[in-house]
Formats: structure tokens, sequence, C-alpha cells
């Protein structure tokens, strides 16, 4: 990660925080129309049913319909180009996912991610379970490394999609535990699951708000927890680090961000909106249902955190050789 970069995110994020010391008469009337918050994944996924329940909140705060529009496609950077074309007026918002810092390390894009977008905040937090089917021989992290190390490239792990945080956790897993293991990708969680269940798959680092409900029920195996910390759902699930492997810490993560040449007053202000709307007790129920952490971090925290993401997963794709073009 360059300075440079870093401190171009930062910078730009610190000028949006500044903006709502004094807000000119253009600012201080927005919204004055209903925002539009652009999904760039299909409904009913896992992000688009985080955005649904914090534009309630956003409505309830800002007093204006966030309308949500879904966008889908090409690992999140269909929906992130429209945004980055659209009128940098604050009222087109993009909010996407873990891919928005991974894409750039593996894709060929319609956009420059450093260049054409502000981030305003991160929204939610959620740890991603390495799951097994119940049948599975595997009952433990350690079970599935010692059998991995003892059959190289004999065992397998799903992602939802090349290039997705599922695929860059496994690949950080194979670089970290020194193993060789078999990516077999999906179009989609829903799926990758199904065949985790029938063993077509042996693994698989799915993300919590859609397989929680799976191993709670006794459908999924949970092997181990990808974040830092245990989940209090599954209080008896250790950590990836836990199971010995250093710190391992990987967390799906949503985020607000505006195309480059959002007025900074503007930019605060929607952060203002984000950081309240997250602050409100019945969204931060309605998101930890869902096994998510709200978070509504500032501006320059998202900035700096976003670096470092990319950074991280460059390393990744480099040591693994991974290319998805």
């Amino acid at each position: 990660m360059s300075k440079t970069t870093t401190w171009r995110w930062s910078a730009l994020a610190a000028a949006a925080a500044i903006g709502l010391a004094g807000l000119p008469a253009h600012a201080a009337g927005y919204p004055g129309e209903p925002i539009t918050l652009v999904v760039p994944y299909s409904a009913g996924g896992g992000a688009d049913n985080a955005a649904r329940i914090i534009a309630e909140g956003m409505s309830a705060v800002a007093g204006q319909s966030v309308v949500i529009e879904n966008k889908g496609g090409a690992s999140g950077s269909i929906g992130a180009a429209y945004v980055a074309r659209a009128k940098p007026d604050g009222y087109t918002v993009l909010y996407d996912a873990s891919a928005f810092a991974i894409n750039p390390v593996l894709r060929k894009l319609p956009y420059d991610a450093k260049k054409d977008f502000i981030p305003v905040s991160q929204a939610v937090t959620v740890p991603n379970i390495l799951v097994a089917a119940t049948g599975s021989a595997f009952n433990s992290l350690p079970d599935f490394i010692q059998a991995a190390k003892a059959k190289p490239g004999r065992y397998t792990y799903a992602s939802y999609g090349p290039g997705s945080l599922a695929q860059m956790a496994g690949e950080l897993l194979k670089k970290d535990a020194d193993i060789d293991v078999l990516h077999v990708p999906y179009k989609g969680g829903a799926p990758a699951i199904v065949d985790v269940m029938g063993g077509q798959v042996d693994v698989y680092f799915a993300n919590a708000a859609s397989s929680l409900n799976y191993v709670t029920g006794g459908k999924l195996k949970a092997l181990a927890i990808s974040s830092a910390r245990r989940m209090p759902e599954l209080p008896d699930v250790p950590t990836v680090a836990e199971a010995g492997i250093a710190d391992f810490d990987v967390a799906e993560w949503n985020g607000f961000f505006l195309p480059a040449g959002t007025p900074p007053e503007v930019v605060a202000k929607l952060q203002d909106i984000v950081q309240k709307a997250l602050a409100r007790p019945e969204t931060r129920d309605k998101l930890a249902k869902l096994g998510l952490t709200a978070v509504g971090s500032s501006a320059v925290d998202f900035a700096q955190f976003i670096a470092a993401e990319e950074a991280r997963w460059a390393d990744v794709v480099k040591a693994n050789h991974i290319s998805v073009n």
C-alpha cells in the first residue's frame, strides 16, 4: 500500500469530516429529495438485506426516502461503475461489500476504486464460519489441515464466486497453513451451501448471516470462526487463530461510498445520517438477528480500513498467484 494512496483516501475523508462544522446552504438542506442506494448485488443477498434495514433507519433520521436499487454482476463492479459515473451530489450512493477492496487487485475495472470514490462509513461487519457437511469426517479445522497435508490437492473448498471474500479467506488459509486444496467457485452462496451440505465440496467459509441458521439447525457442521473473536451464538466453536493459524482474522463488511467530486459537506452530512441510523436500537437489533454487527465508523477510519484491506489481499493474490481475468 503506497503512502500516496493512504494519504489520498484519508485526506478526502478528513475533508468530509470537517464539513459538518459549517454547512453551506446547498448542503444544509441535504437531503432535499430521495436518496438512491445502489447495492451491486442481487436482491435477497446478505448485502441487500443489511442495506434495506439500514435504509429504513436512514429514512427515519433524514426525513427522506432511501430507495434501494440492485445492480448486480461481476462481483459488484457493475453497480460500482454505475455510481462512479453518477452525478456527485449525494443522491446516488454505493453500498458495497468486501469485494470493493478485492476487485482492484484481481480484475481490470471500468473505474479506479481509489480515485473515483469517497469512503463514507463502514456499516456492518460479520464473520465467516468454516463449515462442512454434518456427515463429514472433519470435526475441527486441525482435522481438515492434517488431511490436506497428507493428501495435497485432494480436498476442496467452496466460495460464492471468483474473487469473493470466501475465496480470499480460503486462499489465506492455504497460505498460512501451507496446504494445497482446490477452489470450487459457485454463482452465489446458496448453491455453495447446498453442495457443502451434500458433501460434494469439503469446506466453505460461509457468511455467518447466511449460514448460522444451518449450523444451529444441525444441517451444517461449524469447524471454525474466521474472525479474531468467537461468535456469541456459537460459543463452543473456536476461531481459526485458536485452532492454530496465528493472527488469522477475516470478516465480511459492508460500507457506504460516494462518487469523487461530491462536496465534502455533503459527504459529512451523509456520514452523520449513516452513523445516527446505525445507532438506533431497532436498526442494531434487526442487524444482530442476521448475525451482523453495526459499525458506523468515521469517513477517516473507513478510508484507512479500505486501504489496509486492499494491501492485505494484494499480498495474498501475489503469494498464491490468483487470477480471475
